[in-house]
C-alpha cells in the first residue's frame, strides 16, 4: 500500500514538472493594472448600460486612476423565434448579441486593438406578458455578462503577450 502511495506521488510530481513553462494570466501585475485603466464608452440603451457595467466589473475598473485606454463599443442585437407552437406563437427565442470594440491608447489616440465577440443564447417566452419581458431582459443581462467576460479574456491575453498583437487585428 505504501509503495502504491509513493508511486502515485512520484507520478504526480512528473506530471506537474511538465507545467514548468506555465504562468498564470494575471501573474504579471501590469495586466490587471492596465485592465483597470480602461474607460468604456457604450451605446445608449439598456444593453449598452449592462455591457458597460459588466465590463467595469470584469476589468476591475479603477475609478481613481486616469484611464490608459478608452474602449468604444458597438452592439448589435437580434432575436429569432425558435420554438413555435401549432398556433404559430413562439415559445422559445434565440438572442444574439454581437459586441464590437475598439481600444485606443489615451495619450496618442491611436488604435491599440480591435475585436468582436458574439454571444448566442436561448430563453423561454411565457404567455404572460410580464414573464416574457422578464425572460428577455434576463437574456440581455446574461449575454452582456458573457460578452464582457470574453472581451476581458481577449484583452488580458493581449496585455500578457506584451500588447504586441495590436496590428494583427
Amino acid at each position: 500500500m505504501r509503495q502504491l502511495l509513493v508511486s502515485g506521488l512520484m507520478a504526480a510530481g512528473l506530471l506537474l514538472g511538465g507545467c514548468a513553462g506555465f504562468q498564470p494570466l494575471y501573474a504579471q501585475t501590469d495586466v490587471a493594472k492596465n485592465l483597470g485603466s480602461i474607460q468604456v464608452t457604450a451605446p445608449a440603451g439598456r444593453t449598452g448600460y449592462l455591457m458597460r457595467q459588466h465590463l467595469d466589473d470584469a476589468l476591475a475598473k479603477d475609478h481613481s486612476a486616469a484611464p490608459r485606454y478608452t474602449m468604444e463599443l458597438a452592439l448589435a442585437e437580434a432575436r429569432f423565434p425558435r420554438g413555435v407552437r401549432i398556433d404559430n406563437v413562439a415559445t422559445r427565442y434565440e438572442y444574439v448579441l454581437t459586441a464590437t470594440y475598439v481600444l485606443k491608447d489615451v495619450p496618442s489616440g491611436a488604435m491599440a486593438k480591435r475585436g468582436q465577440v458574439r454571444v448566442e443564447l436561448t430563453y423561454d417566452s411565457a404567455d404572460q406578458p410580464y414573464a416574457s419581458i422578464s425572460a428577455q431582459q434576463d437574456a440581455q443581462d446574461r449575454a452582456a455578462d458573457e460578452a464582457a467576460r470574453r472581451i476581458e479574456l481577449e484583452l488580458a491575453v493581449w496585455l500578457a503577450n506584451g500588447a504586441k498583437v495590436a496590428s494583427a487585428r
